[in-house]
């Protein structure tokens, strides 16, 4: 008896990843993405970066800096606060896929230059049926699992000078798509930390002062999941994030912000298949790119594969945004995110709001796709934070 995994796998495709080896998606010439474990670690969690095309490295720090930069928390001008997401995911295509998140920080010490923060993100795939290879149902038919993807991490960021800061954060992930035989998959876990820094300056322009900032983070440091007690493990999504914002007062009450960011995996690029090559030297190759450790993933990320420095370029996914503040009450946003068609061809503006009122902020994002017949087309996502002021 299998476990009918179309569900899985059809979600493992739409995020460009992998949850057991998607062979039949490495070594094409026209699409040759990097596969991951667990994809929804690369799915942002709030909407005010989901407003702004997925940019947040180094947009002015708010309470879900967790996932984007912790060393951010350093500069809040908050003593703590803490935030709820919510994002449907994949909802054109079936209703009960969603990321759940919650995130917290605490800003500590006397010089209040230090802070503590921590999260949670759970990923349900949805409900499973238990189903026989021929589709009917066997001893296990008709049972229905739930498998699930979940993130727990915590951080320590510190103000190293007046302008910069650096955290660091240590993460357990998990992912589980058993069933209920004991041949259907294994959960499996590992733990990974990030590095980041910022750095936030105040600039002249004209006869405004604005500020700019700049943000770093490398993420998911660790090793390597298997869902199949072992027989194949995989890389999970090392990610290197850069970017830069600038505010700019348009009024005693107003300002307006752009940003960037420039995002690479830091997983080694799966072979291409030669048009002549034998398919057990290709199957030998590809054996070999999974034999690779994590470690040595990261720096062979930056080597040139079969596609050379140009592949290299195609890997980073570039995510501008922009956000109108008025009065720290009303905000308004857009942004676009561009990944390269061969790399998984997620192209899509952004649009958002976001009100506060008092400590509570309520924002919403909205996902425009911009490529025909993409699952992630109209995807809205919602996030509530509170801010617990300073004395």
């Amino acid at each position: 008896m299998k476990v009918a995994f179309n569900k899985i796998l059809m979600t493992g495709i739409l995020s460009i990843a992998t949850i057991g080896g998607l062979s039949a998606q490495i070594g094409t010439d026209s699409y040759n993405p990097i596969p991951t474990a667990v994809p929804s670690l690369t799915i942002a969690p709030d909407a005010r970066a989901g407003g702004m095309g997925d940019a947040g490295v180094a947009t002015a720090p708010d309470v879900y800096s967790q996932y984007w930069n912790p060393a951010k928390y350093a500069f809040s001008p908050d003593k703590a606060g803490a935030g709820l997401g919510y994002t449907p995911w994949l909802k054109k295509i079936v209703d009960d896929i969603y990321l759940a998140y919650g995130v917290g920080y605490y800003k500590i010490g006397s010089g209040d230059n230090q802070a503590i923060s921590a999260s949670i993100r759970y990923f349900s795939i949805g409900d499973v049926e238990h189903t026989s290879m021929e589709g009917a149902s066997g001893i296990f038919g008709g049972e229905i699992f739930s498998p699930y993807e979940l993130a727990v991490d915590v951080s320590y960021s510190r103000k190293l000078t007046e302008t910069y800061s650096m955290a660091v954060t240590l993460r357990y992930i998990h992912s589980d798509y058993s069933g209920p035989t004991g041949d259907d998959g294994e959960a499996d876990g590992v733990f990974a930390a990030d590095i980041a820094g910022y750095n936030e300056s105040y600039i002249n322009l004209g006869q405004s002062e604005s500020l700019l900032s700049f943000g770093f983070n490398i993420s998911n440091i660790g090793g390597k999941l298997s869902n199949n007690g072992g027989a194949s493990n995989n890389f999970i999504p090392t990610n290197m994030r850069l970017g830069a914002s600038l505010m700019y007062p348009l009024s005693e009450v107003s300002t307006i912000s752009a940003s960037v960011d420039l995002n690479k995996l830091l997983v080694p690029t799966p072979p291409i298949k030669g048009d002549n090559e034998d398919p057990l030297d290709y199957a030998k190759r590809v054996d070999d790119w999974r034999d690779i450790n994590s470690i040595s993933g990261i720096f062979k990320s930056f080597g040139s594969e079969d596609g050379g420095f140009s592949e290299k370029l195609k890997e980073i996914a570039v995510s501008v945004g922009a956000e109108y503040d008025y009065n720290d009450q009303f905000k308004v946003r857009a942004g676009y995110f561009h990944e390269n068609k061969m790399k998984g061809n997620r192209r899509y503006f952004t649009f958002g709001a976001g009100f506060k009122m008092k400590s509570i902020q309520l924002d919403a994002a909205y996902l425009l796709s911009t490529v025909n017949q993409n699952p992630l087309d109209q995807t809205l996502r919602f996030s509530l934070a509170y801010n617990f002021a300073s004395k």
